[in-house]
Order: structure tokens, then C-alpha cells, then sequence
């Protein structure tokens, strides 16, 4: 079954930060979102759009505002011919089979559908969709697609599951799996490990398993940012336990501070100019000075959409990972708008960090 998500409200188009928390909640649930709808309150196309859907035998997820909250209801009993009751202080359908605070579930026919009601600065009520536990994610770095491709294959089809595999970033694949209906997704998972030893991490979230890891052993991280702007640290920091394993980042925009604040050498600016292989190198030995963490990164680069040259073109971006024992730097050559390179820049900034210390992540 397909879920599709439908906003009804223009506070779900402006206030970014309020649909990017529904949609958050969502996704947390495992399961993929196949499309997402806005309608405006007074959307004459609603009704009709809602009858396709509930005719589509497919999962529905409707989040509007408590002022459309009784109206969504009775257009549902419009279109499924139900009338709607009070039940926890809510004008629900009757024929709703669950219903929590601001949330309610109504099958009809082969279509489940979930009504939930959020406004700005609360919190979202609970989800009631019964969730897909035939699903995993795992992520499999320094391999080609191909090849991994091959080598999944005759454990897929051992362990009676699917995948499919798509690209983060140069050098790390996400698999997602699906279980057929004797399907066992932990076996697979235990087989293509067994194969992939230094390569696969079984985990979702790869910044989520980096803090266990590390939070396991005492260990600490902390970055040194220029093009990025804090991106790095906030893909640290929107997940729990981040204080355990980060100590901090320091974002160096200008030189100025690079050298105040991480002691680059105002000769090494000056000979290799902020983008460059030396002085990603001294701002990771600077944030590992100043820290005295286990792990640093670094990155500096040119995001765009202006300031690239021949040399340097936009795109260009070096980063810097740092060990106990060893240190590591990356020239990279990014394609697209000034935040796609900013997010590709941080990803491969984690990247390097796994790979750093494959004892410790694999």
C-alpha cells in the first residue's frame, strides 16, 4: 500500500519549520511517503481529491489545522456516507476505529486513513497508521553499485526479500529492504555483512549510529567549519545524545578567525588561499588542539553561487579528517545549488569519519 501525505492549511506551505516536524514524525514511522499534497482551506477540488484517494485502497495521512479539523471529518462522512459523533472532545466519523488526542483512524473498505490535527508550537498527536515491519535500511560505503548489486542478489533471494539501492553521496549506497511474505530481512541483514565486513553498517541512521558508537567507547568529536556553516554540527545536534560525543564547532567564515580561532598560519592562507589541502590539514590539528578530541573534521570549499575562479570553481570544496593516529583529506569537485553542495559537503565530511577508523564503525 502507498502512502500519501495530505497538508490542508497555507500554514503547512509558509511555516516551513512546522511542516518539516510533521514530516519528520512521518518518516520516523519507516514507512516511504509516495506523494504529498497541499490543499488551501477553501479548496473546492478537496472533496473530489479525497474520494479518489479513499477509493485507491492505499494509506492516507491527513494533518490540518483545529480550525478544519470538524470540517476534513464531515467531508469524510460526505464521501464514505458516515455521520460524525463526539468522542473525546472531537467530532469524529462513527465509524472511526481509533482515536486519540487530535488523531483518529478510520479504515473504509481496502483505505486507511489517518486525520490529525497540529498548530504552530505543538506537539504532534500520536500516529495511528499501523506501520510496515517488513522494512529496514542499511548503508554500504566504498563499493560500486553494480557490484554490490550482484553480490545482494543471491542473499535477496535466499531469505525471500527485496531491495533497492540508491546513492548518498560518491562512495555510500543506501539499501532499503522489503520482506516478501516469509521474508526474513534480519538473515539477509547477518549475510551480506558476513560478506561486506568493512563496508555495511545495519542502521538507518548513520549520525544516530555514530553517537552509539562512540558514546560506547568515550569518545568525543568536534569540527572546524567554513563553507558549511554549522550544517556539519547540526546533523549532529538534531539527534539525541549528541551531547555525549560532540563537543563542539567552530565555524570559521573568514580567514581572520581560521587563524585567531585554529591557528592556521597566516602563511598558509596566504600561499594556498581558505580552499585548499594545507589549510583543511591546520584547521583539523587547530579544533583538535582546542578540544582535544578523538576525531576532527574540517571543511572549507566555495558553496556558491558566486565566488568561484578557473582554479577554483564553484563546487570546490577540501575536507580534513583527523584521528589519534592519522589524518586524511579529501579535494572534492560538487555539482548543484549552494545548499546541495553545503549538505553534500557535510555528508562526506561523516563519510570520511567512518572510513577513518573502520575498527571502531565497522
Amino acid at each position: 500500500m502507498k502512502l500519501h501525505l495530505i497538508f490542508i492549511g497555507n500554514k503547512f506551505v509558509y511555516n516551513k519549520s512546522l511542516k518539516e516536524y510533521v514530516l519528520r514524525r512521518v518518516e520516523n514511522e519507516g514507512e516511504l511517503i509516495s506523494s504529498i499534497t497541499h490543499f488551501k482551506s477553501r479548496d473546492n477540488s478537496l472533496f473530489l481529491y479525497l474520494q479518489e484517494r479513499l477509493a485507491s485502497s492505499d494509506k492516507i495521512i491527513i494533518v490540518t489545522s483545529k480550525k478544519n479539523f470538524p470540517t476534513i471529518g464531515k467531508l469524510i462522512c460526505t464521501a464514505t456516507s458516515d455521520n460524525q459523533v463526539l468522542q473525546g472532545n472531537m467530532l469524529i466519523p462513527q465509524k472511526a476505529s481509533l482515536y486519540k488526542e487530535r488523531s483518529y483512524l478510520l479504515d473504509y473498505k481496502d483505505t486507511i486513513v489517518n486525520v490529525m490535527q497540529i498548530d504552530e508550537g505543538q506537539l504532534m498527536p500520536q500516529i495511528l497508521m499501523p506501520t510496515n515491519e517488513t522494512q529496514a535500511t542499511i548503508h554500504v560505503f566504498e563499493e560500486e553499485k553494480t557490484t554490490l548489486i550482484s553480490i545482494l542478489l543471491p542473499i535477496a533471494q535466499m531469505y525471500e526479500v527485496t531491495f533497492s539501492v540508491t546513492q548518498e553521496i560518491q562512495g555510500w549506497l543506501r539499501i532499503d529492504i522489503s520482506s516478501k511474505r516469509y521474508g526474513d530481512i534480519r538473515h539477509f541483514i547477518q549475510g551480506a555483512k558476513k560478506l561486506l565486513p568493512k563496508k555495511l553498517i545495519a542502521s538507518a541512521n548513520i549520525v544516530t549510529y555514530i553517537i552509539e558508537r562512540l558514546s560506547i567507547l568515550d569518545k568525543k568529536v568536534s569540527f572546524a567549519e567554513s563553507c558549511t556553516g554549522g550544517l556539519l554540527a547540526y546533523y549532529f545536534t538534531k539527534e539525541n545524545g549528541a551531547s555525549k560525543i560532540l563537543d563542539g564547532s567552530l565555524v570559521t567564515y573568514s580567514n581572520e578567525l581560521k587563524e585567531n580561532w585554529l591557528a592556521v598560519a597566516n602563511e598558509t592562507l596566504i600561499a594556498n588561499g581558505a580552499v585548499s589541502s594545507n589549510v583543511v590539514e591546520e584547521m583539523s590539528e587547530g579544533v583538535k588542539d582546542v578540544s582535544h578530541a578523538d576525531y576532527t573534521l574540517s571543511i572549507s570549499g566555495i558553496a556558491g553561487d558566486g565566488g568561484g575562479t578557473l582554479e577554483k570553481p564553484v563546487g570546490t570544496v577540501y575536507i580534513g579528517v583527523r584521528s589519534t593516529i592519522e589524518h586524511k583529506e579529501e579535494h572534492l569537485f560538487l555539482q548543484g545549488d549552494r545548499n546541495y553542495i553545503q549538505h553534500q559537503s557535510a555528508l562526506h565530511a561523516i563519510k570520511m569519519l567512518l572510513l577513518i577508523d573502520k575498527e571502531t564503525f565497522f
